[in-house]
């Protein structure tokens, strides 16, 4: 087919706005200021005195940096933007941002400011011994233009060239991991050296593809105190991505130091050990007036806990956390009768904003902050329901595709700090259920957007991920080796609950957890296919699925229906993706039921388990079983730790032990939204609401729901790209009652299953509700239900427990 003979990146720049960059061309350098020390050194700013003959009002500035940059007109910032220009793959695609300035100019006399520091661009990147510095590039710098547009096009005023002039700003360091050092005495700027114009290849500007970072609601403070050295603490009731916002006043000189942390210990001692390298501190020096204000420029940590160290005099006079994320306003809301169940849901709200700064990330908080594609995959959907995240992850997705190496590997992280740096992390790619983020996420962004064009951008890149996985073995069977850094190594399912951190002991086996993916992404890729025209494709890949199914049954299960490695994932993922041959699956069930039990009734699965099993248990009609799995309060389970204080989702589901020890420092993230994942279950079974295939981006709604009595009532909203969807449930005198809501000029679908019976839909009997066709608008649908499957006995799980 025509885009696949394109390299990808090709294709993308031919297709979108990427082109936009070569529609307009540049005029201007990117200039280095001379003023710049290198990473770590003070901040610089690059300036220039300009005239304006008149102001019309459409004046524009274009503009972009190599690190992160803020700009001023005439003193006056000129947008609100955070983390500007973003991160991308700088070598590949560096975003510019347009701005409307006219009425920061002035006739005749004009100056223009921007301030650079070194961000994602050079800053730390990766961790432990090993850190990346200068990871995209060692000079930070500036390129912008100053136009206005006119009846024969855009009229050039001002454009960054080699008459600039450079100095030094009040920063005196700034990292995304290290934070920032402010010195206020050094605010009067003076110009202390000229610019370099560099040597750069202006066709890797493309337009911002996705919601500008922004400032959200502040958190003021729950409680303060101090410690036994006096530092001063403070809480602000929830753990965020952001910085603080100070106002102090003072002696000239005194030294105002922030520390940040997600917990206290067990003693209620301030507790940061698992930021491992990242300083995660902000330091700001005084220049001794009444009042002064202060919030970072260049940085931004996670944290619920701030604590502030004196040196020399002054007073805090306020301080509140800001929030910062590139995913706003909310877009979703799910609530029930079990208020743990309705704080599991804000703590994913929480760790979505988070972590959707710019790139989807793991955390916020320590030497990391990386686009891992695992987390992102299984975590789409509900980024889908919570928030509109069609542009942040379709430029994701962009990122991921520039990032994809020759023989089809998807990196394990985009942007992927590691592929201009393979020294000390060589192999950091071609991990199944990672680098299948390439097919599941635009898939997602198909179902909930109607987005067909990121398919058409990411097929290329599909397919050759899909034949890459098959090449590891060069067979239906993926046989992942395990060494790190090996060609196709697997994190198989990545934490499950107990076993070491660096590489969990598996209770799925790497190969079952590979073949299982090689399936889920062959057989997404040949519908894919189909539905963009390529049927050569789609069928080669329909007969690559079904090769891999059938050697997945031979190789995996049993005549008695059990899967080779007995456990809880093996089986979810197995039945939601129909691996399981028709004869075997009622002896399948028994033996998941056993798994279950035998985890005395909790969760044994990790990353990619952890999404396919309440889906898997009520797809097998074991409702009792799945509410019962996801109520249950203790590790592991998911409100386990809402139960002990979490206000985002945990990366190890024990990450705070039962008695308040603190599980390895090392690799304990507390805002990691994997498990979070299951508020789509939330969303498409319990509420029941969820976009039809065949009809994407909700112009057809399913409504399919799963009744449980102690969610009872149940309501849940979304905003879709098509308008408001609605659904809740309550049960009222033994009958459900069940209103949807379905947006102008769509249509929607009910589906009860053979438990609801005595179907009413507004007023009128239902003969059979299995699948009924709904118009726009409300309706009220009645019925009763049979008791649900039950879970497992008492007795079994008191047994098990029984030392």
């Amino acid at each position: 087919m025509a885009a696949i003979r394109e390299t990808t990146l090709d294709y993308i720049l031919s297709r979108s706005e990427h082109a936009d960059a070569a529609r307009h061309h540049w005029q201007a350098k990117m200039v280095r200021p001379q003023s710049d020390g290198g990473v770590g050194t003070p901040a610089s700013f690059v300036r220039k005195s300009f005239r304006v003959d008149h102001v019309g009002g459409s004046e524009t500035l274009r503009i972009s940096a190599l690190g992160l940059y803020r700009c001023f007109i005439n003193g006056q910032r000129v947008g609100n933007d955070l983390l500007t220009p973003g991160w991308t793959n700088y070598d590949k695609r560096l975003s510019y941002q347009t701005y409307q300035v006219g009425d920061l100019l002035a006739v005749g006399e004009n100056s223009i400011e921007i301030w650079l520091a070194d961000g994602w661009y050079r800053s730390q990147m990766m961790w432990g011994q090993n850190p990346i510095l200068n990871c995209w590039g060692d000079k930070i710098a500036a390129i912008a233009e100053l136009r206005r547009e006119a009846e024969s096009g855009a009229d050039l005023l001002l454009a960054t060239d080699q008459t600039w002039s450079s100095g030094h700003l009040p920063i005196q360091r700034s990292g995304i991991y290290f934070g920032e050092i402010y010195d206020a005495r050094h605010e009067k700027l003076s110009d202390s050296a000229g610019v370099t114009p560099l040597d750069f290849n202006h066709d890797v500007l493309i337009a911002h593809e996705t919601q500008p970072v922004r400032e959200l609601e502040p958190l003021q403070v729950v409680r303060k105190w101090q410690d036994e050295e006096g530092r001063l603490l403070y809480d602000f009731g929830q753990n965020s991505g952001g910085y603080v916002a100070l106002i102090v006043s003072g002696e000239v000189g005194t030294r105002i130091i922030v520390e940040h942390s997600e917990i206290l210990d067990a003693d209620g001692k301030f507790e940061n050990t698992n930021y491992r390298t990242a300083e995660a501190r902000l330091e700001y020096v005084l220049k001794g007036e009444a009042e002064e204000h202060y919030r970072p420029t260049f940085t931004f940590q996670g944290f619920r806990y701030a604590r502030v160290t004196i040196v020399g005099s002054a007073e805090i006079r306020n301080i509140v956390s800001i929030p910062i994320s590139s995913v706003y306003p909310r877009k979703g809301t799910f609530a029930s009768g079990h208020q743990l169940v309705n704080r599991l849901v804000e703590n994913t709200f929480w760790s979505q904003r988070a972590n959707f700064i710019e790139v989807p990330t793991d955390c916020p908080q320590r030497d990391e902050r990386l686009g891992w594609t695992g987390d992102a995959q299984v975590f789409a959907p509900t980024a889908c329901y919570l928030h509109d995240s069609h542009d942040f992850l379709r430029k994701w997705i962009r990122d991921v595709i520039a990032d994809q190496r020759e023989d089809g590997a998807i990196p394990h992280v985009s942007p992927d700090p590691t592929r201009l740096h393979p020294e000390h992390f060589a192999g950091f790619y071609g991990s199944t259920g990672w680098g299948d983020a390439i097919a599941i996420v635009p898939w997602t962004l198909y179902l909930h957007y109607g987005d067909r064009e990121i398919l058409e951008q990411a097929l290329p890149a599909m397919i050759k991920w899909v034949d890459f996985v098959w090449s590891i073995s060069d067979g239906p069977i993926v046989s992942p080796p395990r060494q790190w850094g090996s060609r196709g190594f697997s994190f198989g399912d990545w934490l499950q609950p107990k076993g070491p951190s660096a590489k969990p002991l598996p209770t799925i086996g790497d190969d079952a957890a590979a073949t299982i993916y090689l399936y889920i992404s062959a057989s997404l890729v040949a519908r894919i296919a189909r539905i963009l025209g390529e049927p050569e494709t789609a069928i080669r890949l329909e007969k690559m699925a079904e090769a891999v199914k059938q050697a997945f049954a031979s190789e995996f299960i049993t005549p008695s229906g059990r899967l080779a490695y007995d456990d809880q994932t093996s089986y979810a993922l197995a039945i939601l993706h129909d691996l399981i041959p028709a004869d075997k699956l009622e002896a399948a069930r028994g033996h998941f039921r056993n798994t279950i039990a035998r985890a005395e009734g909790r969760i044994g699965t990790g990353f990619i388990g952890t999404p396919a099993l309440l889906p898997a248990l009520i797809k097998l009609g074991e409702t009792g079983l799945a509410q019962q799995l996801f109520l249950q309060e203790e590790v592991p389970g998911w409100l386990y730790q809402v139960k002990n204080g979490a206000t985002t989702i945990w990366e190890r589901w024990d990450a705070i032990q039962a008695d308040g020890t603190i599980f390895d420092p090392q690799m304990n993230s507390y805002n990691h939204y994997a498990y979070g994942a299951v508020c789509q279950w939330l969303f498409e079974a319990v509420a029941g609401l969820r976009p039809d295939a065949d009809a994407p981006g909700f112009d057809k709604i399913i409504f399919e729901p799963v009744i449980l009595p102690q969610l009872n009532p149940v309501s849940a909203c979304h905003e879709s790209v098509a308008g408001p969807v609605r659904a809740g449930w309550r049960i009222e005198g033994g009958r459900v009652i069940y209103e949807i809501e379905i947006p102008e000029g769509r249509q929607g679908e009910l589906r009860l299953g053979a438990e609801y019976t005595d179907c009413i839909i507004d007023g009128k009997s239902a003969a059979d509700a299995r699948c009924v066709a709904l118009s726009h608008g409300v309706h009220v649908i009645s019925f009763a239900m049979t008791p649900l499957r039950p879970g497992l006995p008492e007795t079994v799980k008191s047994t098990a427990r029984t030392p």
